[in-house]
């Protein structure tokens, strides 16, 4: 499977003599007609002012809701961070402490 195959090509016996093209007529062809589009059997979708707000609304609730995910999101990150600096504060001044007081 990972082995290449190099395609084996006859060898050539000899000098093979060019071949001779002949100039054939022209013949001038009539294009074909250009097709003609079908009409569609889908519905075409009518947007009235309703349902545009209705979009609008909907696609302003999703950016919403996506924004508030992203910042809770931000703000447990951000919130776990400072917990961790703060316990690493208490430590460090224990450690310390711990080493004078002997």
């Amino acid at each position: 499977m990972f082995c290449p195959k190099v395609p084996t090509n006859p060898t050539p016996t000899g000098l093979v003599p060019p071949s001779v093209v002949e100039p054939t007529s022209t013949v001038r062809q009539t294009p074909p007609p250009a097709p003609v589009a079908q009409p569609s059997t889908r519905p075409t979708v009518h947007l009235t002012p309703g349902t545009a707000l209705a979009l609008v609304g909907g696609g302003t609730a999703v950016v919403l809701i996506v924004g508030a995910v992203l910042v809770s999101m931000l703000l447990a990150v951000a919130i776990s961070g400072v917990s961790v600096a703060v316990c690493a504060v208490v430590l460090r001044s224990m450690l310390a402490s711990e080493r004078t007081h002997r």
